[in-house]
């Protein structure tokens, strides 16, 4: 290492948010004797990781996806020089993979000092990502329909998590969602989540859910329980369309302490609790979907989770999916899909529910869109 570093986090910060790969490539190769740098970025379905750098590029290769799925730090030491295999990641969501050759040997601290790099990039990244179009137009291999613009617009993250609890969701299919939704938020040692099924079809229904989202992110960001939540976004999408449209949604409170969940259940999402090798459905009384009718009031139910449970949440997209006529996807699928999962983390797991599911449509397009939200509570 030529010379003490500037730390690269001031770096990043004075950079234009579009040129953060090259602050970073500039940086490794005067400190630590970097040839080539990559930065690849997972695409909107989780099933491939791109270039920044060399965007014409191949995908990236075995050892890039098993760092992405890992998320543990990779050293191919079969080239003349050392190429080390660092994951993107912040506060638990999955950003891509940060890939630097250098003729440094591995045993000297080099990869956690290129950890630290890739840490302070990752960062960077999801901050860049309100400012500038270069990152979204590497992960998105298709371009996008209105609504699935408004609904990605709209998620909080793909993923969330920290040594409690780690939640991922993901949206299918992926360039033209249009109703389904699923939102998060973590206030201390309580995480809010809530899963969406607008009615409707195309730019309606993702508006719809626009409306009933951010009703709900108003009401709980004034300090409003699930109860008030769910009753001004019914209160603002009946404003909106008098009855005629409405939301399905499930709104859960989860104290990350003791796994207290309190749930308010205003239509079709389902969940499910895959605790050790036994799967049961959480079984709550439906209430009205959000707008159907006028001052519709809610009731809190209560379930609990145990320690190291993994709930998993579905539209009905997932559970009541039939295609060509063949009993709905969640009544044995479903399950089937979930214990595959056993050995995942929750980011994994997702995309082997979403993969079963089109597996399950054996090629047909799907009659509806679909959502699925993990949560591991590491209790």
């Amino acid at each position: 290492m030529s010379d003490r570093p500037t730390p690269v986090g001031a770096l990043l910060r004075a950079a234009p948010p579009d040129r953060l790969p090259e602050v970073v490539v500039e940086h490794l190769r005067r400190h630590y004797a970097a040839g080539q740098v990559e930065m690849l970025l997972g695409d909107l379905t989780l099933t491939g990781l791109w270039p920044v750098l060399a965007p014409d590029g191949p995908a990236g290769d075995a050892l890039a996806v098993r760092c992405f799925g890992s998320q543990r730090p990779l050293v191919d030491l079969t080239a003349d020089t050392n190429r080390v295999y660092l994951p993107l990641a912040v506060w638990g969501e999955r950003l891509g993979v940060l890939v630097v050759e250098t003729t440094l040997p591995a045993g000297t601290g080099l990869t956690s000092d290129l950890s630290a790099v890739a840490d302070e990039l990752a960062v960077a990244l999801r901050a860049a990502h309100l400012v500038t179009d270069r990152y979204r137009r590497v992960i998105r291999r298709e371009r996008l329909t209105m609504a699935a613009e408004l609904q990605w617009e709209l998620l909080p993250g793909r993923a969330l998590g920290d040594d409690r609890f780690l939640v991922a969701g993901q949206l299918e299919p992926a360039y033209a969602v249009y109703g389904d939704h699923f939102d998060w938020t973590l206030a201390g040692d309580r995480l809010t989540l809530t899963v969406l099924n607008g009615d409707g079809d195309g730019l309606e229904a993702a508006m719809l859910t626009a409306v009933a989202v951010n009703a709900m992110r108003n009401a709980r960001r004034s300090g409003a329980n699930i109860v008030e939540q769910a009753e001004l976004a019914s209160d603002a999408v009946h404003s909106r369309y008098g009855g005629a449209r409405h939301a399905a949604t499930l709104l859960l409170e989860i104290d990350l302490i003791d796994g207290h969940v309190e749930a308010v259940d205003a239509g079709s999402p389902r969940a499910v609790i895959a605790r050790e090798r036994d799967i049961q459905a959480v079984t709550l009384e439906q209430q009205l979907p959000l707008g159907m009718f006028g001052e519709t009031r809610y009731e809190i139910q209560r379930f609990r989770l145990e320690a190291a449970d993994r709930l998993l949440v579905v539209s009905d997209g997932v559970h009541a999916a039939t295609p060509g006529g063949r009993a709905p996807y969640g009544e044995a699928a479903l399950l089937t899909a979930l214990r595959r999962t056993r050995l995942q983390p929750a980011t994994e797991a997702v995309g082997t529910v979403m993969r079963s599911l089109r597996d399950y449509h054996a090629g047909a397009d799907p009659d509806d869109d679909a959502v699925t939200v993990c949560l591991d509570w590491r209790r």
